[in-house]
């Protein structure tokens, strides 16, 4: 570890660096707008994701001062990165899941079972708060799409309601869960390198977050009129009993990966029990058609791992690092104590905002601006709770509208969505960033006290 450390602090920073994520942008959303406005259908689909990133792979490689080999080296250390890898089995998993639960008839049980269960004025908000309640419990936002955003996009299709808005919904409610969550990644990462206890980050993130969900529950009650009243049909519980036992498992706490495979095994063997002429290889088919329907985000978050790790290693996230920290160095000299506790926690945003839209996943983006935050925390007495807060808020914030980001990318594959329209209608994240900024403006004469305190 200390010789990680070593190297990590000898890395120069680099604007230059940033260069091949600005490409990959300009290329993937460029491209998709550009074709949007000439009436181009599925606009963003023509060029897709992972052929766009392949320049910027290109330029980060030629702009690398280390050898070809050991740059190379570098791009599969990223491509590896346990983070990375655990994002791809999930989604291999979820797909998986996917496409033998709906041969199987479970996802038109399970839309039966779900219309028969909210009432029709009240399907959005039902489904966020699902979703914001699966994420809680279980930890992880992908978990929580993957098991989630089948049933939501049956019950949208039955209702005749927005695609795109029902995937901000479920989208809002997994990142909810995921921030607010004690056993989720994110938070670990937080409180850990901040050095405070979750309960208190717990205390200082709901403040922030329940006026937002209130203001995205309004927002989706307002919009959660059915075009159609759908008809329930009659609830078949044995093709439902997958999802049931998968989302049981998930409020307990049970392992993803765990719960999904469990889910795999039993809407199998639905299939077999109740589907005539359903045999061992057709199962296995619709396992690995599962799997082929993720191969567009499966080789995106592959690549963006690598990419991530070469702007990494070349001197881009260290660039973003010092340059809020010398922003706020330079504000506090004329300032009261006040101003300058709000610029640091404004700072704190800002850095872990920054490294999140580089590195596309806000667990990495905490762990990275950690050490960076606290040091700005401590200088400018921001209580512990508080930069923690600040951290797993604005990394959730920009995860949930990242049109490359892993939650954004497997919601779009199961709606058969452009990015884009997922992010536009995830409300919850928008409101969260309003209210997280207002809370910072908020004054705290017990700042100081605090930070005292807590030290």
């Amino acid at each position: 570890m200390s010789g990680s450390k070593n190297a990590n602090a000898a890395i120069a920073p680099s604007a230059v660096a940033l260069l091949p994520l600005v490409v990959f942008l300009t290329l993937f959303i460029g491209v998709g707008t550009y074709l949007s406005f000439q009436g181009v259908d599925f606009a963003f689909y023509q060029l897709p994701a992972p052929i766009a990133i392949l320049p910027a792979v290109v330029l980060a490689l030629i702009l690398s001062k280390d050898k070809l080999n050991h740059s190379i080296e570098h791009f599969m250390r990223g491509v590896g990165h346990p983070d990375i890898i655990a994002m791809c089995l999930i989604y291999l998993l979820a797909g998986a899941f996917a496409a033998v639960a709906k041969a199987s008839g479970g996802v038109d049980a399970t839309v039966n079972l779900g219309l028969s269960a909210i009432p029709t004025s009240m399907i959005l908000p039902g489904i966020f708060l699902i979703s914001a309640f699966i994420a809680t419990a279980m930890g992880t936002s992908m978990g929580t799409i993957a098991a989630v955003a089948p049933v939501a996009l049956g019950i949208a299709q039955s209702a005749g309601m927005s695609l795109p808005l029902t995937a901000g919904v479920v989208l809002s409610g997994a990142m909810f869960g995921d921030n607010l969550s004690i056993i989720s990644d994110t938070t670990i990462a937080a409180t850990r390198s901040q050095g405070c206890e979750m309960k208190d980050k717990f205390r200082e993130n709901i403040r922030i977050a329940l006026p937002a969900a209130f203001i995205a529950l309004i927002i989706f009650t307002f919009h959660s009129a059915a075009t159609q009243v759908p008809e329930a049909g009659a609830i078949e519980w044995l093709k439902v009993l997958p999802y049931v036992t998968i989302l049981v498992l998930a409020i307990l706490g049970m392992n993803v990966f765990v719960v999904l495979t469990i889910g795999i095994v039993l809407a199998g063997s639905v299939s077999l029990s109740s589907i005539d002429n359903y045999s061992l290889t057709t199962f296995a088919q619709d396992i690995y058609a599962g799997f082929g329907n993720m191969q567009e985000i499966f080789l995106l978050s592959l690549l963006i791992g690598g990419l991530s790790e070469l702007m990494r290693r070349q001197g881009g996230l260290a660039f973003l690092t010092n340059l809020v920290s010398s922003v706020i160095r330079r504000f506090d000299s004329n300032h009261s104590l006040e101003t300058n506790g709000r610029a640091s926690e404004l700072g704190i945003a800002g850095l872990v905002s920054m490294v999140n839209v580089c590195t596309a996943n806000n667990t990495v983006a905490i762990i990275v601006s950690g050490s960076v935050a606290r040091q700005l925390a401590e200088e400018h007495n921001v209580t512990p709770r508080r930069s923690a807060s600040l951290l797993d808020i604005f990394a959730c914030v920009i995860q949930g509208v990242l049109p490359y980001g892993a939650q954004v990318l497997l919601l779009g594959s199961v709606f058969n969505l452009s990015p884009l329209d997922v992010v536009a209608n995830s409300y919850y994240c928008f409101a969260l960033m309003i209210t997280a900024v207002l809370a910072v403006f908020i004054k705290h004469p017990a700042r100081q006290l605090s930070a005292q305190t807590e030290s």
